[in-house]
C-alpha cells in the first residue's frame, strides 16, 4: 500500500479528549436514518470481504481462524468506537499477521507471553498518540515504506506455498518455507491441493468488477473452494474444528529475562500497525474529502490491540482494502466500522460448523492475491527513472524485512534515507549563504549599503544567511563561513531572512564566532530574530556577541563595522 499525497489533520483534542468515543459525537450530531442506511451496507460489504481475510490471516499466524476472525472483530469494533479516521475500517492485515506469525513461533511454549506482547503493542499505540507522533509516522520516507511493503507481500507469498502444495506442517518465516520447500519431494504433492488452490486463485483474479459489489471475489473463492473440498476434492487438508462462542480471556504472562523481546516485538507491532493505519487513513481521506485525528486514531487502534490481546485474537491496523470498499458502498462514519464488526461477531457466534469445511489451498490462494496486491508494483515499474539512491534503499529495506525482521528494515531503510536526504537538505540550505565584501554582487543591498563597504576598501566582510540550517549544512556552513582572510577588520553576518536554526547549525555558528574573535575580528550580527534568536541564545551562542554588536537592520551593522574598520586602521 502506498502513501497518497495528502496530509490533512483535524483540529487537536486534549489528552483526555483523545479517549472519548467518536461515534457518541457522531449519533448526537444529526445521524439521521439515511445514514444510517448507508453505513449499515457499508458494514456489510465490508464484513463480507474481512470475513475470508481474518479466517485466512489466524491460519497464516499459527493461532488459528477464530483468532484472527476475534481480532477482526475486537480491533474492528474499538478502533471506529474510538478512533480518528470516520470511515476507517480495522483488522488484521497482511503486514501485521507476518509479525504476530514470528512472535507466535517464538513464544509457542506460551501464548500467554505472544498475547502479552499484543497488549503491549496496543498500549505503545496509545502512548503514540498521547505524546502527539501520529504526524510524524507518515513521515517515513517513500523508499522506506515501498521495501518493507513489497517484502511483506513476498513474504506472505512465500509462507503460503507449502499450504497451496497440500503441506500442513507450519513452516515459520520465508526461510523455513523456503527450506521446507526444498525438501519437498514431489511425489507426496497434493494434486487436489493444488487444483483447489488454483480454481480459487484464478477466481480472485479474475473476478468480474461488477460482481465485487455484490459478492466480493474473496468470499466467492473461500465458497467455491469450501464446496470443492466437500465434493470433488473430498480429502484435502481444511481448517477443521472451529470454537464458537465467545471468547475466553487470555491472562498475559510478562516474563522479566523475556522481557526485552517482548518491549522489542510489541513496539514492532505498534510501529508497523501506526504506520499501515495511518497511511490507510490517508487514503480514506483522499476519497471522502474528510480530514482525520492521527493521535486519536493511534489510542483507537491501540485500545482495539489490547482488547485483541486479551482475547488471544490477532492484532489489526486499518485495512486499505476494506476501508476502499466500505466507502464506496456508502460507509462515512464510525457506526459503518462498529456495524461491520458486530457482523463478524454474529458470524463467529454460529458459523464455526461451516468454516470447518474451508481447505487450506483456498486460504492460501487468497492470501496469495493480497500479497501480491501488496507488492509495490508502481514503484518497481519506475526502477530505471527512480533516484538510484532511492532505489537502493528500497531494495535494502526489502532484503532484511523478508530475511532479517521490519524493525531492523525500517530502522536502516530510515537511516539511509537520512544520510541521502542530507546531502540534497545540505545543497539546497547552502545557496541560503551569500558572501560580499562591495555588495555589488548582492541585489539585496542598497544603495547605501553599496557606498558603506566600498568606503571600507575591502576591511568588511558580509556575509547574509536566508532559509534555514540544520545537522545537514551545519559542517558545510562553518567551513564556508569561516572568515579565513585576515584582511577583514570586521564580520557581519546577516541573519534577517533565517526562518530555522537546529542544534547542530547553531553551534557551527558558535565555532564561526569563536575563530573569528581569535583572529582579532570584530563580529557583528544584524536581524536575528524568532526562532533563530531563541537556538543561539538557549546554546549561548549570543554571550560571546556583545549587545552593542547586535543590530536590528544590516545597514546598522555596516555603518558601526565601517566606524570600527576607520579606527583601527
Amino acid at each position: 500500500m502506498a502513501p497518497v499525497p495528502v496530509r490533512s489533520q483535524a483540529p487537536r483534542a486534549s489528552w483526555w479528549g483523545l479517549f472519548a468515543p467518536t461515534i457518541v459525537a457522531t449519533l448526537r450530531s444529526g445521524y439521521t436514518l439515511a445514514r444510517a442506511r448507508s453505513d449499515l451496507f457499508g458494514a456489510l460489504t465490508a464484513a463480507v470481504i474481512a470475513l475470508p481475510l481474518a479466517l485466512a490471516f489466524g491460519v497464516a499466524s499459527g493461532a488459528g481462524p477464530i483468532a484472527g476472525l476475534y481480532g477482526a472483530i475486537a480491533v474492528g469494533f474499538f478502533a471506529s468506537v474510538f478512533g480518528g479516521t470516520p470511515a476507517q475500517v480495522s483488522g488484521p492485515t497482511g503486514p501485521m499477521t507476518v509479525v504476530m506469525g514470528a512472535v507466535i513461533a517464538t513464544h509457542a511454549d506460551s501464548l500467554g507471553e505472544a498475547f502479552a506482547i499484543v497488549i503491549l503493542g496496543g498500549l505503545l499505540q496509545i502512548c503514540f498518540g498521547l505524546l502527539r507522533l501520529g504526524k510524524y509516522v507518515v513521515y517515513t520516507p517513500y523508499s522506506v515504506v515501498s521495501g518493507f511493503m513489497t517484502g511483506i507481500g513476498v513474504i506472505i507469498i512465500v509462507i503460503e506455498i507449502p499450504p497451496l502444495l497440500g503441506l500442513l506442517e507450519p513452516s515459520p518465516g520465508v526461510v523455513g518455507s523456503l527450506l521446507a520447500l526444498a525438501e519437498f519431494d514431489v511425489t507426496s504433492l497434493d494434486w487436489r491441493a493444488v487444483a483447489a488452490a488454483g480454481v480459487c486463485l484464478l477466481l480472485v483474479i479474475a473476478w468480474p468488477q461488477r460482481l465485487q459489489r455484490w459478492l466480493p471475489a474473496p468470499l466467492g473463492a473461500l465458497i467455491l473452494g469450501t464446496v470443492l473440498a466437500s465434493t470433488v476434492l473430498r480429502g484435502i487438508p481444511v481448517i477443521g474444528e472451529v470454537p464458537t462462542g465467545l471468547p475466553s480471556i487470555e491472562i498475559p504472562i510478562i516474563s522479566w529475562t523475556a522481557l526485552p523481546g517482548m518491549l522489542q516485538a510489541a513496539f514492532v507491532l505498534a510501529l508497523l500497525g501506526s504506520i499501515d493505519t495511518l497511511l490507510t487513513s490517508l487514503v480514506a481521506d483522499s476519497i471522502t474529502r474528510t480530514q482525520h485525528e492521527s493521535d486519536k486514531e493511534l489510542v483507537g487502534q491501540g485500545i482495539g490491540n489490547c482488547i485483541a490481546g486479551l482475547l488471544g485474537a490477532l492484532p489489526g491496523a486499518g485495512a486499505t482494502m476494506r476501508t476502499v470498499v466500505n466507502v464506496r458502498a456508502g460507509g462515512r462514519t464510525p457506526v459503518s466500522g462498529a456495524a461491520h464488526a458486530l457482523i463478524l461477531l454474529a458470524i463467529a457466534l454460529g458459523l464455526g460448523p461451516v468454516v470447518a469445511h474451508v481447505p487450506h489451498a483456498a486460504l492460501a490462494a487468497i492470501l496469495m492475491k493480497v500479497g501480491w496486491d501488496i507488492i509495490d508494483w508502481g514503484y518497481l515499474r519506475r526502477i530505471k527513472s527512480a533516484p538510484r539512491e532511492k532505489f537502493v534503499i528500497m531494495l535494502v529495506t526489502f532484503a532484511l524485512t523478508v530475511f532479517v525482521d521490519l524493525i531492523t528494515a525500517v530502522a536502516v531503510g530510515i537511516i539511509l534515507a537520512s544520510f541521502v536526504n542530507s546531502r540534497w537538505l545540505a545543497e539546497e540550505q547552502l545557496k541560503g549563504l551569500r558572501r560580499s565584501v562591495d555588495g555589488d554582487e548582492l541585489e539585496q543591498f542598497s544603495d547605501e549599503e553599496r557606498g558603506l563597504l566600498r568606503a571600507a576598501e575591502g576591511k568588511i566582510l558580509v556575509t547574509m544567511l536566508q532559509g534555514s540550517f540544520s545537522y545537514a549544512s551545519a559542517r558545510e556552513l562553518a567551513r564556508r563561513a569561516l572568515p579565513s582572510n585576515v584582511g577583514y577588520r570586521v564580520v557581519v553576518y546577516d541573519f534577517a531572512h533565517v526562518g530555522y536554526l537546529d542544534t547542530s547549525a547553531a553551534l557551527a555558528i558558535d565555532e564561526i564566532v569563536d575563530l573569528a574573535q581569535r583572529n582579532g575580528q570584530r563580529v557583528l550580527i544584524s536581524g536575528l530574530q524568532g526562532h533563530a534568536a531563541r537556538a543561539l541564545e538557549g546554546l549561548g551562542v549570543l554571550s560571546r556577541i556583545p549587545t552593542e554588536q547586535r543590530f536590528d537592520q544590516r545597514i546598522e551593522a555596516i555603518r558601526s563595522a565601517l566606524g570600527h574598520a576607520a579606527e583601527t586602521s
